[in-house]
């Protein structure tokens, strides 16, 4: 695919065929991923790439956790909730995303399987957790960086025929992922991507979800056409 082809063409995947994902193409994605630009080359990310059994403990750990009621505990900030705007498109993914599973308003069931899926880093065989050094904690740059990144890998690997969304749920009880993934007390956990291949008989990755157009976004000034 070409460049166009990528940006055009990806979308968040949420449901995986049970089919592992070579170390070595998680190597690839990661390689050309990290290409990304950085302030002054600073390059603060850290990756830590977890399957098989690990993951499967990072899940077990997560919804333990949540259906006993612990509060969540990300490292990266969350800020306030969005309003407005910001609410209204957020509603609106989430109207897509259940109506394609089918989930309705008063099934509770239904509507906490869909979020117990997220911190379970839905099912995917592949989760990249994406840190930085603590040592720039509070640093704006930093997590703009890890940022740019980040939307490196979900198209490098949707170049190559992988799926990914990218899950701060799947991070929200970060002493699980930091225990089970060896993670330092000198990283900053700030999310994380779950990886895969899309099944396509998951009614939700079929949701694509709507953009702002360039006119609603930008502002051009000073140019003569």
């Amino acid at each position: 695919m070409d460049f166009d082809q990528v940006v055009q063409g990806r979308r968040s995947i949420r449901g995986y065929l049970n089919k592992p994902v070579p170390e070595a193409l998680v190597r690839e994605v990661l390689a050309l991923a990290m290409r990304a630009p950085t302030s002054l080359n600073t390059q603060p990310w850290n990756f830590y790439v977890v399957a098989g059994e690990v993951l499967n403990r990072i899940r077990r750990g997560n919804v333990e956790r949540n259906l006993a009621g612990v509060p969540h505990s990300r490292e990266f900030r969350l800020g306030p909730d969005y309003t407005g705007a910001h609410r209204e498109r957020q509603i609106g993914v989430a109207k897509q995303l259940f109506a394609a599973m089918d989930i309705a308003r008063e099934d509770k069931a239904k509507r906490q399987e869909w979020v117990l899926r997220g911190f379970r880093q839905f099912d995917a065989p592949v989760s990249i957790v994406i840190t930085y050094d603590r040592a720039i904690y509070g640093s704006d740059v930093a997590p703009f960086d890890c940022g740019g990144v980040v939307n490196c890998i979900v198209n490098a690997a949707w170049s190559r025929g992988l799926g990914t969304v990218i899950n701060s749920q799947g991070i929200m009880q970060s002493p699980v992922v930091r225990a089970e993934a060896g993670i330092p007390e000198d990283q900053v956990i700030q999310t994380c991507v779950a990886m895969g291949w899309p099944d396509d008989s998951f009614p939700a990755n079929a949701v694509v979800s709507q953009r702002k157009s360039v006119d609603e976004a930008a502002v051009f000034l000073g140019f003569d056409d």
